[in-house]
C-alpha cells in the first residue's frame, strides 16, 4: 500500500495524537505546539529540565503546517544567520533522529533575477554570505538554465544568487515527528488545551492557569506565534506584534523541474516529496486593520514604507481573530478564554490570484503548462516591527522566556531558537550574538534597523 504524504495544513479533523494528562508541576511548561515550541521543549527535555508542552489545538495547526518549507540561510538577517547555519545542521540531525520522518533535503535555494535591477538587490546579499564562509554564490543566465528546466520561449531570468547547502522539509510532517521525539524523551504533550493565564505574585511566575487546570512550574516558554501578544496583553505586557495573512497553493505531482526551492520577483515554488509543487506569489500578504495596528502604528513606520507595496491593507479581521476590534485582551482565569474560543486560526486563502500564479508558472514552464492546483490554504505569520524576532525573558515576569515573531522566517531556524531557548533557561551562555532579538529594544530607544521582508 503506497503510504499518504500528507500536503496541506493539519487542523482540528485530525484526530487528537499527544494526549497526555497534565502534569501537578514541572520545571519549564512550553505554551504553543508549533515548529519553535516544539523544539524548545525537545532542546529543554535534552538539558534535563521536566516539560510539559501545551497546544490549544493541534500540535503545528497554524503557520508551522502552513508554510513554504524552506530550510533557508539564504538572504537571511546579518544576525540571524549564524543561528540559521546552525540550524541547518541541526535538521540534518534531527532527520536522521526521526529515522526521516521530517522529509529533510539539502536541494538548494535559488533566488532568480528578471532585471539587472533585480539582480543588484539579490547581490547585495552576498558580503554577509562572504563573512559568515556560507556557500552562496552568482549564477549566469546559462548556469541557471543548468539547473531549472525551462521549455523553448520561456520566461528569462538573467541570473541569480544560489546556496546549495540550503534545504526543504515537509511542514505537516516534519514537527509532529519532532514533537513525537520529544515526548519520548518525557515531554508531556496535551493537544486541545489552552493556557489562559500566568499565576504571578510579585513579578515571579507560580504556575501556569489552563482550562484544565493548572501547572506549577518555575519557568515558561511562550511560543505562541500570532497569538503570544495577546497572552501577554492581558498581563499587561505589550509588544508591537502583528500577524499578515499568506497564501499558497498544491499543484499535483508533475515532472521535476527543479529539486530545490526558488523565486524571482513574481512567484516562489518548492519540490515537495510527493512530487508535486507548493507555488506561492512571492512577496504578497494581507494586513488587517485592527488595534493592535492602530496601536503600533509608529513603530512599523519604517518597514512600512519599506515593503508597503507587498502589502494589502483589509478592514478589519474575522471574527475571533487575535486582533480582531471584538476579541477580548482581559478575561478572568476561570473564563473562555479567545485561545478557546479559536482552537485553530485557519484565514481563508486569497485564491484571486490563483490564475495569475497558473500562467506565471506555465510562462516559466511552458513545457508544463499551467498547472492544476489541488487545493490552497493560508496562514497568520507574526512579526515584529524590524523583521525578527524577540527571543528573550520578559522583564515584567520573571520566568517567562518569550520566542515569537518569527516573520515567516520561522520554520527553518525553528530548532536553532529552541535550542537557545533550552540554554537561556538554564542561564547558560548561548553561544550567539542575541542583543538583536533583545525584549527591550521596542522601549529603550533603540533605532530599529529592519531586516528582509516577510
Amino acid at each position: 500500500m503506497q503510504r499518504h504524504i500528507q500536503h496541506g495544513p493539519i487542523n482540528l479533523d485530525t484526530p487528537i495524537r499527544f494526549n497526555d494528562a497534565l502534569p501537578d508541576e514541572v520545571d519549564i511548561v512550553v505554551i504553543g505546539g508549533g515548529i519553535v515550541g516544539v523544539s524548545s521543549a525537545l532542546f529543554l527535555a535534552n538539558a534535563g529540565f521536566s516539560v510539559s508542552l501545551m497546544e490549544k489545538g493541534r500540535i503545528a495547526c497554524e503557520q508551522s503546517s502552513r508554510n513554504w518549507g524552506w530550510i533557508r540561510q539564504h538572504g537571511r538577517d546579518a544576525d540571524e544567520l549564524p543561528i540559521m547555519m546552525h540550524a541547518s545542521r541541526l535538521w540534518e540531525e534531527l532527520d536522521a533522529a526521526t529515522s526521516g520522518k521530517t522529509a529533510f533535503k539539502r536541494g538548494g535555494i535559488m533566488y532568480l533575477a528578471s532585471t539587472r535591477a533585480q539582480m543588484d538587490k539579490r547581490e547585495s546579499w552576498l558580503e554577509i554570505a562572504k563573512q559568515h564562509q556560507l556557500d552562496t554564490r552568482i549564477l549566469t543566465a546559462d548556469q541557471v538554465a543548468e539547473h531549472i528546466q525551462q521549455g523553448e520561449g520561456a520566461h528569462k531570468w538573467i541570473g541569480a544568487t544560489y546556496t546549495p547547502s540550503d534545504g526543504r522539509a515537509e511542514p505537516w510532517q516534519a514537527v509532529p515527528a519532532l514533537c513525537g521525539l520529544a515526548q519520548a524523551k518525557g515531554v508531556t504533550v496535551t493537544e486541545n488545551c489552552a493556557v489562559r493565564a500566568f499565576e504571578v505574585t510579585n513579578g515571579n511566575l507560580q504556575s501556569v492557569v489552563t482550562e484544565k487546570g493548572n501547572i506549577k512550574c518555575g519557568q515558561a516558554v511562550l511560543a505562541a506565534g500570532t497569538w503570544s501578544s495577546l497572552l501577554l496583553q492581558r498581563h499587561g505586557v505589550s509588544i508591537p506584534q502583528l500577524s499578515v495573512r499568506s497564501s499558497v497553493s498544491a499543484t499535483a505531482p508533475m515532472p521535476e523541474i527543479f529539486g530545490g526551492n526558488a523565486g524571482d520577483e513574481t512567484m516562489a515554488f518548492r519540490r515537495r516529496a510527493d512530487g508535486g509543487y507548493n507555488i506561492s506569489i512571492s512577496a504578497q500578504h494581507d494586513l488587517y486593520i485592527g488595534p493592535g495596528v492602530l496601536r503600533h502604528v509608529l513603530k512599523w513606520l519604517p518597514v512600512a514604507s519599506k515593503h508597503w507595496r507587498d502589502t494589502r491593507f483589509r478592514s478589519n479581521a474575522p471574527q475571533n481573530y487575535p486582533d480582531h476590534w471584538k476579541t477580548n485582551r482581559t478575561w478572568a482565569e476561570d473564563e473562555t478564554s479567545p485561545f478557546e474560543r479559536m482552537r485553530v486560526l485557519d484565514p481563508k486563502p486569497d485564491t484571486s490570484k490563483n490564475e495569475t500564479l497558473r500562467q506565471a508558472f506555465a510562462a516559466r514552464f511552458p513545457q508544463l503548462g499551467k498547472p492544476t492546483l489541488t487545493h490552497s490554504w493560508a496562514g497568520m505569520i507574526d512579526a515584529m516591527p524590524d523583521i525578527v524576532p524577540i527571543v528573550d525573558r520578559v522583564p515584567a515576569i520573571d520566568g517567562v522566556i518569550l520566542v515569537t515573531g518569527m516573520s515567516g522566517h520561522g520554520f527553518g531556524i525553528g530548532p536553532g531558537f529552541g535550542e537557545i531557548v533550552a540554554k537561556i533557561a538554564a542561564r547558560n551562555p548561548t553561544g550567539f550574538e542575541m542583543d538583536r532579538f533583545r525584549f527591550s529594544r521596542f522601549s529603550d530607544g533603540s533605532k530599529l534597523r529592519p531586516g528582509p521582508s516577510i
